[in-house]
């Protein structure tokens, strides 16, 4: 409420064409925020920032939401909202309401995690497969329409090398099984053969090479093997998402071979409209403002010299295709920051062919390489990638050592649940608590540690409030129907306004005759009186607005930090504010606040594709 309060003063004060100058909320130590966009506006507007600041406050309109209006220093706004205003927006509670308006809402296609059929997925995947399905999740839960899209790599010529391997051994042979148990170790045995037989031509490179030819001129048998292998693929990528609990089926495979009926025509196309031309034998494109190091037109390679199509080519058709058949509104690359200049050049493409019109938003979403300790990219003692499933296991096996150490009182079974969600979480959560497109350093222990900001310390800080929750006897009224998401379920979200914008969560709401919408008791109304309850408090508000940040600017993390600082405030309200021991009215009302900062952690890690442990 206060974001929009504040461009349509700035608005008022100095012209429509500022209504969109971004507020600039801080937190103050000497009120609950501060507005800073009088120090950016100050050489705009052509005035001192202190100046700037006064007309701003003039033209504000906070009446019932503030208590103080202050300018300082020179030029900061400080802001103490009203406590009863604070209290009214943490109580109130509209279940269902989309947080965006529905004119608002998207039709977004999301790229991301796109692994090789019969190849290991690595370490790489892990940070392409997380960001997207988090993206998506904040997409969905927003209002908007999302279409997950997994371009996985299944044609081109390394295919003939691995049918023609699998005809060799024999689909029910052990080597078969490696497909799915060990796929690299398959691709490497077909690429050892393909090597050893380079020169031998009636050896197994040159039946490779043929069996490329048979594939893409729709040989029966050649592509019913390859049917198999992309189907014994599937369930080595499916065991993966199951393990890091990714949203993606097999319905939202769309592989490069979707579109391999389309490519000879697009080139056709662009050929005719004279946006592609033949250079050294091969047709391209030269999209402007891409050159070499030599100052020479930079080419995209459309259809190669030999007539085959390369990755330039599928990319073209889909974003043609995500356009005219799924009507994208934003479509996102979730991929590897090497791969920039390659999606720039195509989309540039795309657009001057017109199959990327002005309205839609093509944005790639850079991933950065996950470091080893020695700061080079992570790899194995042998130097070669980092399987992931390996990774993954490590860390789910790390984690049980842990918790069989300090729980041994929970069940076997117990145990070895809370190990899995403390392991992947710990894994997603260090992954998507840096910016997406900057590097970091995989390291066990700081992931795993119960300190600082890390999955475990946000899940503990869950584990510990359902714990109180519990002693008071008050869990299960509190993880009813009415908080949906508590327990893993899609969050729902509200139509009330927090204090930057966001949108509140309440504890439970109450009908005129003092049930709750359940129809069970009525829910305890938070009086925000200490400190430390007021902190948290205002923070608790401050969580739609985050997913709005996160909606716009694709970051993650920042939904993780949002996490972060929520435990460390629920940490220091918990140890200045007693709860179980403290009386009547009081207790009922920080009872009701740390359900609701438990529905806030749950639905956030919920968000992160991160459960919410029972115990820890």
């Amino acid at each position: 409420m206060v974001v929009p309060r504040v461009q349509a003063a700035i608005a008022s004060a100095f012209g429509e064409e500022y209504r969109g100058t971004d507020p600039v909320v801080r937190p103050s130590q000497f009120a609950d925020i501060q507005i800073n966009a009088a120090m950016a506006l100050a050489k705009k507007v052509g005035m001192p920032p202190r100046d700037a600041a006064a007309r701003i406050v003039e033209a504000l309109d906070l009446d019932g939401i503030c208590t103080s209006v202050e300018i300082s220093g020179p030029g900061f706004i400080n802001l103490t909202f009203d406590g009863t205003w604070i209290e009214e927006l943490l109580n109130a509670e509209s279940p269902g309401a989309p947080a965006v308006p529905a004119a608002e809402a998207q039709r977004v296609v999301v790229d991301y995690s796109s692994p090789n059929v019969a190849k290991e997925m690595h370490v790489g995947h892990l940070r392409t497969t997380v960001v997207g399905d988090s993206l998506v999740k904040v997409f969905e839960a927003l209002g908007d329409s999302v279409i997950r899209q997994n371009h996985i790599g299944d044609w081109g010529t390394p295919f003939g090398m691995l049918i023609e391997h699998w005809l060799e051994i024999g689909e029910n042979s052990p080597e078969a099984a490696l497909l799915v148990d060990d796929p690299s170790a398959f691709y490497q045995a077909a690429r050892a053969k393909f090597d050893a037989s380079a020169t031998d031509e009636d050896g197994f490179a040159t039946r490779a090479r043929q069996r490329v030819v048979l594939l893409q001129g729709g040989d029966a048998e050649t592509f019913a093997v390859w049917q198999r292998l992309v189907a014994q693929s599937k369930r080595y990528f499916n065991a993966i998402y199951s393990m890091l609990g990714i949203s993606l089926t097999d319905d939202h495979i769309a592989g490069e071979s979707s579109y391999d009926a389309h490519l000879a025509q697009l080139c056709q196309e662009l050929e005719e409209r004279g946006i592609a031309r033949i250079s050294d034998g091969a047709l391209c494109t030269f999209p402007a403002g891409f050159t070499g190091r030599d100052g020479e037109p930079m080419p995209l390679i459309i259809r190669k010299s030999d007539g085959g199509y390369g990755y330039g080519t599928t990319d073209l058709a889909t974003i043609r295709y995500r356009v005219r058949e799924l009507e994208a509104n934003r479509i996102l690359y979730v991929v590897g920051a090497p791969q920039n200049m390659h999606l720039r050049m195509v989309m540039a493409t795309a657009r001057e062919a017109g199959w990327l019109p002005d309205a839609v938003e093509a944005v790639h979403v850079q991933i950065g390489n996950v470091l080893g300790e020695d700061g080079k990219i992570l790899k194995s003692r042998s130097g070669a990638p980092v399987k992931l499933m390996a990774l993954l296991e490590e860390a789910v096996d790390r984690a049980r050592a842990v918790i069989d150490a300090s729980r041994p009182e929970l069940t076997v079974e117990e145990r070895a649940v809370t190990a899995r969600q403390v392991g992947i979480g710990a894994v997603k959560y260090a992954d998507l608590s840096v910016g997406h497109d900057t590097e970091y350093v995989f390291d066990f222990d700081r992931m795993l540690a119960l300190s600082g900001n890390t999955g475990p310390y946000v899940q503990y800080a869950a584990a510990r409030i359902r714990s109180i929750l519990r002693k008071a006897g008050v869990l299960e009224r509190y993880t009813a129907a009415n908080f949906v998401g508590i327990d893993g379920g899609t969050p729902g979200t509200t139509a009330a306004t927090g204090v930057d914008g966001g949108t509140p969560w309440a504890t439970g709401a109450t009908d005129t005759a003092g049930t709750g919408i359940d129809g069970g008791p009525a829910a305890t109304l938070i009086a925000v009186v200490e400190p430390a309850e007021r902190a948290l408090a205002l923070h608790l508000l401050e969580y739609g607005a985050t997913l709005h940040k996160v909606r716009e600017a694709l970051e993650p993390h920042r939904l993780c930090t949002y996490l972060f600082e929520l435990a460390q405030l629920f940490t220091s309200f918990y140890d200045q504010c007693p709860v179980l021991k403290s009386e009547d009215s009081v207790r009922e009302s920080r009872l009701a606040l740390c359900a609701l900062v438990l529905r806030r952690l749950s639905e956030g890690l919920d968000l992160l594709g991160i459960e919410t442990p029972e115990n820890m």
